[in-house]
C-alpha cells in the first residue's frame, strides 16, 4: 500500500513539472539591442535570470552556471508577437450558431503542431491563438508562448494573460449563418442585430446575479441562484471589463457601427482585426480608444475587402491609435519583421514605430504590455536576436528565447527539426506509368495497373 502511494505521489509530482514551464539564465553578450521603448543600445549586454531580465548593461558578468551568447554583431529585440494566429489549432470555428461565447480554444491547443517552431525561426515567441470568423460572436482565443519542443498543451497557455473573444463583422457571418442556414444574421444590419441582442441578454443575466448575490448577504434569505449558463456568462464578463474583444472587420461603416454598439453598452476593450478600411475611421478609433491590428498590404481577396492601401497602419499610428501588424497565417507568421518594415516604405515610420507594430503595440491589445513586447528589466526573457538590422531585407533570425529557454537556434538545431528539404539531397520517385508517357492521357491504364497489382475489381 505504501509503494502505491509512493508511486501515486511520484507521478504528481512528474506531472506537476511537466506543467511548469521552462525558464533560463543567460547572458547575451555585446549585441546592438533594440529596446523599442528605450532606444538603441550598442555593445550592450542583458543578463537573464529565471527568465525574466535582470540588468541591461556593458560588461556584465555572467554567475556560474549560465549560458553566454555572444551577440558581437547581432542585433537583439523583443521576441516578435502576433496579434492573430491560428496555429497551434485545427477547425478553429463552431459555427453552428451566430453566438458561440461558450467555446475556449484553449481546451484544444495542440504543442505538437510544427508551425509553433517555423514561428520561432522567425522570432515570433508569442500568438494570439484565435477561434475563427464564421459567428458574429465566436469562441474565447487563448495567448499562447511558443515554448515549442513540449507535448503538454498547458506549457503554451501565457498563465495571467487576459481573456479575448473573437467577434466577426460582413460577409464571413451572414455566409455562413445567412446564406448557409438561413438563420440570422443573413445581412450586415442582422450582424448588429446579434450582438445587440447577446449583450442585452448578458446585462439582464449579469443584473440577475448582481441581485441574488445581494440578497444572499441578508440574513435569512432562503432565493435560488438564476440559472447558469456560461454562453451568457461569457457576455457578461465582456460587459463587465474582463474580457477583450477582437473583431474581425474591414468595411469602415461596419466599423463604425460596432463602436456605437460598444459604447452603448458601455464595452471599452476593443481590438479590430484586419481593418483594413481603418484609415477612414482612424481618429473615431482613436476617440473610443479601440486598437488596431491590421495586415501589412493584403486586400483586394474578396469582394467586400477590395480596397485597402498600404498606408493603412502609418495613417492609424499617426492618429493615435495603438496599431499591430499580424500574420493570420502560419507562413506569414515568420516573416513579421518583413511585413513590420513596409511601414518604412509606405509611411515612412521609425525603427522603433515599424518596430512597436510587432511587439508592445501587439502586447498591449492583448493586454500583456508589462510582461513582453520591449526590453526591459523585470519583462519575460522572450528575445529573438537578428543578423542584420530586423528591418531590413537581408536579415536573419539566427536564436530565439523563451523565458530566456533558447528554442530556435540556427546553427546548432538538427535539419530534421527544421522540416524542410536538402536541396543537395536526392529522392526516389517511385511512379507507374507505360513507355511514351504524356501528360495528355497521364491516368491512362491505371485500372489495369490496380487490378494487376492489388487484385483491385
Amino acid at each position: 500500500m505504501k509503494l502505491k502511494i509512493f508511486f501515486l505521489l511520484l507521478c504528481c509530482t512528474w506531472f506537476g513539472a511537466q506543467a511548469q514551464s521552462l525558464t533560463g539564465n543567460v547572458l547575451i553578450k555585446n549585441g546592438t539591442v533594440l529596446t523599442v521603448t528605450k532606444g538603441t543600445l550598442e555593445n550592450t549586454d542583458v543578463l537573464v535570470k529565471d527568465g525574466k531580465i535582470t540588468q541591461i548593461g556593458k560588461n556584465l558578468v555572467a554567475p556560474a552556471g549560465y549560458n553566454v551568447i555572444d551577440a558581437s554583431g547581432m542585433h537583439v529585440m523583443p521576441g516578435i508577437i502576433d496579434a492573430h494566429s491560428h496555429i497551434a489549432l485545427s477547425v478553429v470555428n463552431e459555427a453552428t450558431q451566430p453566438n458561440t461565447g461558450q467555446v475556449f480554444v484553449g481546451d484544444a491547443l495542440d504543442p505538437l503542431d510544427v508551425s509553433i517552431y517555423r514561428a520561432l525561426a522567425g522570432g515570433c515567441t508569442t500568438s494570439h491563438a484565435m477561434h475563427g470568423s464564421a459567428n458574429a460572436i465566436g469562441g474565447q482565443c487563448e495567448t499562447i508562448k511558443h515554448r515549442y519542443g513540449t507535448v503538454d498543451a498547458d506549457a503554451l497557455r501565457m498563465d495571467g494573460a487576459p481573456r479575448t473573444i473573437k467577434f466577426a463583422l460582413g460577409e464571413n457571418p451572414t455566409r455562413v449563418h445567412g446564406s448557409g442556414n438561413g438563420i440570422v444574421p443573413r445581412t450586415r444590419m442582422g450582424v448588429e442585430h446579434v450582438i445587440r441582442q447577446s449583450f442585452a441578454e448578458g446585462k439582464e443575466y449579469m443584473e440577475k446575479w448582481d441581485a441574488y448575490k445581494a440578497a444572499s448577504k441578508t440574513k435569512g434569505f432562503r432565493g435560488a441562484p438564476p440559472a447558469y449558463d456560461y454562453r451568457l456568462e461569457t457576455m457578461a464578463d465582456i460587459l463587465r471589463g474582463n474580457i477583450i474583444i477582437h473583431c474581425h472587420s474591414y468595411r469602415a461603416d461596419e466599423i463604425y457601427m460596432l463602436l456605437n454598439v460598444c459604447r452603448d453598452f458601455g464595452v471599452k476593450k476593443l481590438v479590430f482585426q484586419h481593418v483594413n478600411e481603418g484609415f477612414k475611421v482612424a481618429p473615431e478609433l482613436a476617440q473610443f480608444g479601440a486598437m488596431a491590428s491590421v495586415f501589412a498590404d493584403w486586400w483586394a481577396y474578396k469582394f467586400e475587402v477590395y480596397y485597402s492601401t498600404a498606408y493603412n497602419a502609418a495613417i492609424l499610428h499617426k492618429n493615435g491609435v495603438v496599431t499591430s501588424i499580424n500574420s493570420d497565417s502560419e507562413e506569414l507568421i515568420r516573416h513579421l519583421y518583413h511585413e513590420a518594415a513596409k511601414t518604412q516604405k509606405y509611411g515612412g515610420l521609425t525603427d522603433d514605430e515599424a518596430l512597436a507594430m510587432i511587439t508592445i503595440n501587439a502586447a498591449k491589445q492583448l493586454g500583456i504590455e508589462n510582461r513582453v513586447g520591449s526590453i526591459e528589466v523585470g519583462k519575460e526573457a522572450d528575445i529573438a536576436i537578428f543578423k542584420g538590422h530586423p528591418l531590413s531585407s537581408y536579415t536573419i533570425p539566427m536564436l530565439t528565447l523563451v523565458d530566456g529557454v533558447v528554442r530556435f537556434d540556427r546553427e546548432k538545431d538538427a535539419d530534421d527539426q527544421r522540416i524542410y528539404v536538402d536541396p543537395k539531397g536526392t529522392t526516389d520517385n517511385a511512379t507507374f506509368h507505360k513507355y511514351f508517357h504524356n501528360h495528355e492521357n497521364c491516368l491512362e491504364g491505371a485500372e489495369q495497373t490496380m487490378v494487376k497489382l492489388f487484385g483491385f475489381n
